[in-house]
């Protein structure tokens, strides 16, 4: 009698995706990296955060957000009583693009099936993007960062919260009290969500 399969869990999907992340060659990213960096957090998270690539730290690492961007992002969370093991963290593109430079639209899309199979098994309540490049992936929109940023888009299966990059206030110090302001919104929208969800318990 053949045995029954054992469905795999959200975290040992995840796995076999950076395994498969990790051994990548779809792009010629693949030639320039020291590591590939799928993204790391909960499984079950119910916030999923989309930056644009890995840097020179997170490409000597293999982990996302782990250079100065990473520590204000650590800030952020913390400000609204998150941590990284809540969330789960990662880039539209998985290797560091040479300089630093924005990912070119091949590489984008080379990409995007990984990015989309990682939001299929967290199913996360809220995805927030980090970011122009990772709102134009995510969100389907070129709308400007600066029109979207903090203002919340219905999405089919999660809401869509966009908001600027850590690194652009490294770059304009004037913007990191607006990301504090942003991040206000994913703690009310995760408390409105999370209130609802209960209320449905107790209904049922």
């Amino acid at each position: 009698m053949a045995q029954a399969q054992v469905p795999l869990s959200a975290a040992d999907r995840l796995e076999t995706l950076a395994r498969m992340i990790r051994a990548c060659s779809r792009c010629p990213l693949a030639d320039t990296r020291t590591n590939a960096v799928p993204g790391e957090g909960s499984p079950g998270a119910r916030v999923m955060f989309v930056g644009e690539g890995p840097g020179q730290v997170e490409d000597e690492t293999g982990r996302p957000f782990v250079g100065p961007a990473g520590q204000l992002l650590d800030e952020l969370l913390g400000s609204i009583g998150l941590a990284r093991a809540d969330v789960f963290i990662t880039n539209i593109v998985k290797c560091r693009p040479p300089r630093n430079r924005a990912p070119l639209p091949d590489e984008r899309e080379a990409c995007k099936p990984f990015l989309g199979k990682q939001i299929q098994f967290i199913r996360p309540l809220v995805l927030c993007t980090l970011g122009g490049p990772a709102l134009a992936v995510v969100g389907g929109t070129e709308n400007s960062i600066s029109r979207q940023h903090g203002t919340v888009i219905p999405k089919r299966h999660y809401r869509l919260l966009p908001l600027y990059h850590p690194a652009a206030a490294l770059h304009n110090p004037n913007l990191r009290s607006t990301q504090f302001d942003d991040i206000k919104e994913l703690r009310r929208l995760l408390d409105m969500l999370e209130g609802e969800g209960r209320g449905a318990s107790a209904v049922t």
